[in-house]
């Protein structure tokens, strides 16, 4: 069994910034990604980003790309969104997710272990 745990939400004015985590415990994979979604009110679950577990590759999607940052610490079993320049469409509950799928894929559907969220919120 996988058991992931995200950290770091919070609220936030926008143009801040906050430190994502996803920390991993239990079963070990050889090869895996991690991907990064998120899931506001009244909407659907969308695609953030994701990373492969030595960081060769990543994807991010275009909503948030150049100002959101994946990255990992295998030693730590953790896995980071850096969220910068923070706007209130940002706001929303933030879930990381692992499975073997490469590269990074922007499918829910590819990850089979998922954490249980953390809350983000941008005020204006």
């Amino acid at each position: 069994q996988v058991q992931l745990v995200e950290s770091g939400g919070g609220f936030v004015q926008a143009g801040g910034s906050l430190r994502l985590s996803c920390s991993a415990s239990g079963r070990r994979f050889s090869n895996y990604a991690v991907g990064w979604f998120r899931q506001a009110p009244g909407k659907e679950r969308e695609f953030v980003a994701a990373i492969w577990w030595d960081g060769c590759s990543t994807a991010v999607a275009d909503s948030v790309k150049g100002r959101f940052t994946v990255s990992r610490d295998n030693a730590k079993r953790t896995v980071y969104l850096q969220l910068n320049s923070l706007k209130p469409e940002d706001t929303a509950v933030y879930y990381c997710a692992a499975g073997v799928t490469y590269p990074p894929s922007n499918n829910a559907r590819e990850y089979a272990y998922w954490g249980q969220g953390t809350q983000v919120t941008v005020s204006s």
